[in-house]
């Protein structure tokens, strides 16, 4: 049960995961997925970032741009667009105070962790 409790929590903060991990500036599929599991502990397989990364970019929140000659093989890199960016700041004020009114409850629970 709470296996999936926890679950349901990270599919509901993994769009806005992605966002700040490409929020400082242009990252590619496999940086955006190591970035997350060095940060977050969040092991996410390709299967649910790319499909995420290319509903983004349909839905105006990034722009993708594949670069030749960074590597051996090109790379699809990501930015956010400035609809990205104001999507981000909309979701990271409306989770901060989502968490604070959680986190009175706990207290008020007198569940301080």
């Amino acid at each position: 049960m709470l296996e999936n409790w926890t679950e349901q929590l990270r599919r509901g903060t993994l769009e806005m995961a992605v966002l700040l991990t490409v929020s400082p500036g242009r990252r590619y599929g496999l940086e955006i997925i190591r970035h997350l599991e060095e940060f977050t502990d969040l092991v996410l397989p390709e299967g649910t970032v790319y499909p995420l990364l290319t509903r983004l970019a349909r839905d105006g929140f990034l722009t993708a741009e594949w670069i030749a000659d960074e590597g051996p093989h090109p790379r699809k890199y990501y930015q956010l667009t400035p609809s990205g960016r104001a999507r981000l700041n909309n979701m990271c004020r409306e989770f901060q105070a989502f968490t604070g009114k959680i986190d009175r409850l706990m207290k008020a629970a007198g569940r301080d962790v």
